[in-house]
Formats: structure tokens, sequence, C-alpha cells
């Protein structure tokens, strides 16, 4: 990319707000001009001469900067990285002075004025990319490290950012080219005695790489869980205990709890982290006939909540089975644990069982009875692991992009297999191929990234 032909951008990269000390980020080719008029004293009536100092690469300055008239707009350090050698791939330069809101929006102004726009959200970020200092999926770890929530969201973050994510999905790509050119020279030369989709050498091989794909799609997963959550939604009916599972996993009084059934008649959404895991924990109404037009809609909503669940945890009064019959009313394809609550009522122990039904715990949230046993079915579940010695973070387009890849590996193996039909063996694996240089943005549309980018803060 031609680096001199793009507007030169800025912004403030520090938050809204006061603070000791405020950045604003600037890109382009203009830099070298904009720093020459912004810490030189022009010469004015009040001012005579200049105030030269020059700009050493990666070196810290202690300047002023002036505005047009020569008035001082604040001081503090100024940082000049040269193109190629920066972020972005361009020049940048970096000033630090105070964080209040006024002064930076001031200085700002300045920058403006010496030829500079206001950047995108995402702009220097996205830039990067285009200059090929940061693939897609490095770039998209700039933003949840940004957002990370907890600690290990922010280990696994930096392994994408450094190249732990793009390494695996580039073998994989690699892999699928040589297969490609393995299988399309055994279509141009079929002469040969050695029949290459025969010999047992190409199915080995997607046998491998479909092995390997599967391993980074676990892999994945959890990093996906650990940068937007698991969604768990609380159903059952009225009076299950769906509000006190609600509390009891928030730590706090979040939901109203009484004896009266139907308490609950909206939404109620807690985030929460389950040793590192974020959850977004959903309570719903009570799931039952009703005439009440409130009543309804809160269960219209809960049916709507439920069908987008990664998980469902359908609450069941141990002393009313017959409420297991609410299974029928769920999504077929749902995952759902069945939660037997009030076993203190019984004296029963706390347990799980998995059964033609699925995984059913049976506890006390009263008393605290089993709640343990919940908190580990839920990790355990959707293969969340406390260790992120190898995980690194990945988005749902991530998952999606292997989840396709992986089809056409599987389609590639059957036609192998099956008809024996080079062409379209070889069009699976291209296709494949595709699909994963998605995520590292080999393959990627002006529109997805628009997507990515627009949702980085300002200033990234």
């Amino acid at each position: 990319m031609d680096i001199e032909n793009l507007d030169t951008i800025a912004a403030i990269a520090t938050p809204p707000g006061n603070g000791g000390v405020g950045i604003i980020r600037i890109s382009g080719a203009l830099v070298p001009e904009i720093a020459k008029q912004l810490i030189h004293r022009t010469s004015s009536k009040q001012f005579s001469g200049t105030y030269a100092k020059a700009l050493t690469p990666r070196q810290a300055l202690y300047t002023s900067f002036f505005d047009d008239d020569g008035t001082v707009i604040d001081s503090g350090i100024t940082l000049y990285f040269p193109a190629p050698a920066s972020y972005t791939g361009e020049h940048i330069l970096e000033l630090q002075g105070h964080g209040g809101s006024v002064v930076l929006d001031m200085l700002l102004r300045r920058v403006l004025s010496l030829g500079a726009r206001l950047a995108n959200p995402g702009e220097f970020t996205e830039r990067a990319f285009l200059n090929n200092k940061l693939d897609l999926a490095q770039a998209e770890a700039v933003a949840d490290l940004i957002e990370s929530s907890t600690e290990q969201s922010v280990r696994s973050a930096q392994k994408s950012m450094q190249g732990v994510f793009s390494v695996q999905i580039n073998e994989l790509v690699e892999e699928l080219t040589e297969l490609r050119i393995y299988v399309e020279a055994a279509i141009d030369f079929v002469d040969e005695e050695i029949d290459f989709l025969t010999d047992g050498v190409v199915e080995n091989r997607i046998v491998k790489l479909q092995q390997r794909i599967e391993q980074i799609q676990k892999i994945a997963q959890q990093g996906r869980l650990l940068r937007d959550g698991m969604t768990v939604v609380l159903a059952g009916k009225p009076n299950a205990g769906k509000s006190s599972l609600l509390n009891a996993l928030a730590g706090h009084e979040a939901a109203i709890v009484t004896d009266i059934a139907g308490t609950t008649r909206d939404v109620l959404k807690e985030r929460i982290q389950l040793d590192g895991m974020p959850l977004h924990i959903i309570d719903t109404a009570g799931l039952r006939e009703s005439d009440n037009a409130i009543e309804q809609e809160g269960i219209r909503r809960a049916h709507e909540e439920i069908k987008n669940a990664d998980k469902i945890l359908l609450l069941i009064d141990i002393r009313e089975p017959e409420s297991e019959s609410l299974l029928k009313t769920l999504p077929q394809s749902a995952n759902i644990t069945l939660i037997y609550n009030k076993i203190d009522l019984l004296g029963q122990e706390s347990e799980i069982k998995q059964t033609e039904l699925g995984a059913q715990i049976y506890l006390s949230i009263k008393t605290g009875n089993g709640m343990e046993l919940l908190k580990q079915h839920l990790k355990q579940s959707v293969g969340f692991n406390e260790a992120t010695d190898n995980v690194f973070i990945a988005r749902r387009r991530h998952i999606e992009a292997l989840n396709k890849g992986h089809e056409f590996v599987e389609s590639a193996l059957n036609q192998l297999r099956g008809s024996q039909a080079g062409e379209l063996v070889a069009e699976d694996l291209r296709q494949a191929q595709n699909s994963l240089a998605e995520i590292t943005g080999k393959f990627t549309s002006d529109d997805l990234l628009g997507k990515i980018f627009s949702s980085f803060c300002i200033g990234k």
C-alpha cells in the first residue's frame, strides 16, 4: 500500500474525562510537518526566531505544544516513530500532555488545523492491518485485549496479538496448499503408473489435517468463551428457584425472591465470572399457562432468550417431578441441564447424573449443597479449562470459519473415499483453504473489515 497517498489521521487515545496524562496519536505522511509546526515556536510579534528541537526516532522529548500564534497550549512528552517502523507502518507522532478534556480538545484542534483529519473508530489498527503490520486475527485481538474482563482473557488476547492463533491457521493453510498441489498433479498425470489418489498418501494427509482442525476448534471455542462469555438461561415453572439461583451465582440480591408464584415478569440479566469464565446469567418468567397479559409477555420473552442460549438450566422443584414435561416446550437442539432444586426438603444428598434426558443435578440453592457441582458442570459442559497457557482469544466468526473449513475438508475426504473424483477433492480443499484464510484476512470482504474496525474505540 502507498502510505504517502493516505490521509493523516489524529485522535485522542485516552478515555474521556480528566486525568494525569492525556495522549493524542497522529499517523500519516504529514506527521513530520505537523511536528515541526506544533513544537517549533514560529516567528511572531511576541516571539522572534524559531524554537528548534530535532525529533529523534523512538526517543522521548519534553517540549511545549504551540498554537498558530505562538502561545503555549500545553507541555509534555513527544514521541516520534518514523515509517515503516511504527504501529501503523506510517509516520506516527504521540503527544503526551495533561489529561484535561479541554486542553486535549484544544491540542487536537491545533493538530487538525495543520492538515490531519479526525480518525475513524479503529482506523489506526486498520492501517496496521492494511500495511501488513498485523493480520486480521491479531488486529481483532487488540480490541479484545482492551475489552477483556478477566485475567485469563487478557492472557489469551495477548497470545493472539503475538500471533499464536495466526501461526496455527497459517500452518493449516500451507498444508492445504501443498495438498492441492499434490491432488492437482495427480489429476494432470493420470497416465502415471502410480495412482496418487488411491495410494493412501492424500487420504492420510487429509485425515491428519482434519484432526488438527478439530484440535484448534476446541481451543478456539474456549477462547471464544473467554471473550464473549457463556449465555445461561434459567427456565422453569414459577417458584422453582430461578431467581434464587441467579442471586446465588451473582453473589448479591439481583432478583426479588418471594413465595408468591410469578414474581419475575421480565428478563433479568447479570454478568458474572465463574473461576475466570464470563457468564451471562438470564433469569426469566416462570413457564406456565396464564391469562395475565403482563405475565404472557414475560413468558414470550423467556422463550426468545431460550432460543439464543448457549446453555439452559431447567429448574424443577424436586417435589414436582412432573415439571419435566417442560422439556417438550424447549428447542430440541438446545443444550439443557435439569436442575432438581430443594433437596433439603426431602433430606436428599446432592449429586449429578447422566441420563437419557441429559445431565441432571440435584442440589439445594437455599443451603448451597450441590452448587459446586453445578459450577463445575457449567465449565465442563462447554469445554472450559482454567489453565489458559495454550488458549488464544477467538471470536464467533473465527469459530464459523473453522467449522466451514472442517466441513470442506470432511467433504474432500468423503469424495476421495467415494467417487475418487480428483477435481471435486481439489475444489473442496480450495474452499477449505479460503475459509480458514478468512481468519487472518487473506480472503476478506471490505464489508467485513468495515464491521470489524468500526467496533473499535476511537484512537485505536
